[in-house]
């Protein structure tokens, strides 16, 4: 791994609101073909990374380089590069999905002929070519977090952060959004998947990172991260954010209601 640049390098990376600190110093190196679960509490910073990665928060301190690119420096030259897919995105819900994805594409620089193939094919794939010309407006959460997943991907970005993107599928599509995933590391893209879901992200990433109070406080894969073989995700999460009174809570929810 030593011989292969990072295609995420980020280096002593701070955001501050005022004066209080969101991210404290971050220091990441993330490399070709690896599926990064980003992980942490609400609050601890999550999506503050995500939208400096991305290009919607130009004003931090430090360096974020992509592909040997710094982001402060040439953002559109970055952004053609990834793919992003967040939790909740307003779409252009008086479009159909066609019409949609081709306004995609044009932003990308795809070529007409390349946008209708590959729109078509990924509509398909995702169960949603008999409504490739329907209004989304008459879409469910499920169906429009499809369609945002391909506008994610059909440019074939090296990158691709998804917030959340399970959020409101059914069980098939969390099937092929997996294996999705899995495809596209081994193809060498790199994903950086952000979600509270611990029994997916423990499942589908190669390197987990644990950020907490604007801090990496874990980072490595998760047989690194155990100190049991027995532990999961979700343990080693409450053990190092201090949140494991959840089962306490739980039971005086309960015990408040009888």
């Amino acid at each position: 791994m030593e011989s292969i640049l990072p295609l995420i390098r980020i280096v002593d990376l701070k955001k501050s609101y005022g004066v209080k600190e969101i991210l404290k110093g971050i220091n990441l190196d993330i490399f070709p073909g690896q599926v990064i679960g980003y992980i942490g509490p609400n609050g601890a910073g999550k999506s503050t990374t995500v939208k400096i990665l991305t290009g919607l928060i130009e004003d931090f301190t430090g360096t974020v380089e992509i592909n040997g690119i710094n982001i402060q420096e040439d953002p559109l030259a970055v952004k053609a590069l990834l793919g992003y897919v967040p939790e909740n995105a307003e779409l252009y819900d008086v479009l159909t999905p066609m019409e949609y994805l081709d306004f995609v594409g044009k932003l990308y620089g795809m070529k007409d002929n390349v946008i209708l193939e590959r729109s078509l094919k990924l509509l398909a794939a995702f169960g949603l070519e008999a409504n490739a010309n329907n209004r989304m407006d008459t879409f469910s959460k499920g169906m429009r977090q499809k369609v945002l997943l391909i506008s994610g991907i059909i440019h074939n970005p090296q990158i691709i952060v998804l917030d959340e993107p399970l959020s409101g599928l059914d069980a098939n599509a969390v099937i092929v959004v997996k294996e999705l995933i899995s495809l596209l590391a081994k193809e060498g893209k790199t994903i950086f998947y952000c979600s509270h879901m611990m029994d997916v992200v423990e499942k589908v990433s190669d390197r987990i990172l644990l950020i907490n109070q604007g801090s990496i406080i874990a980072n490595g894969t998760i047989e690194e991260l155990k100190t049991d073989p027995s532990e999961s995700l979700e343990h080693i999460f409450a053990k190092l954010t201090n949140t494991g009174s959840s089962a306490l809570d739980a039971s005086n929810i309960i015990t408040a209601i009888q």
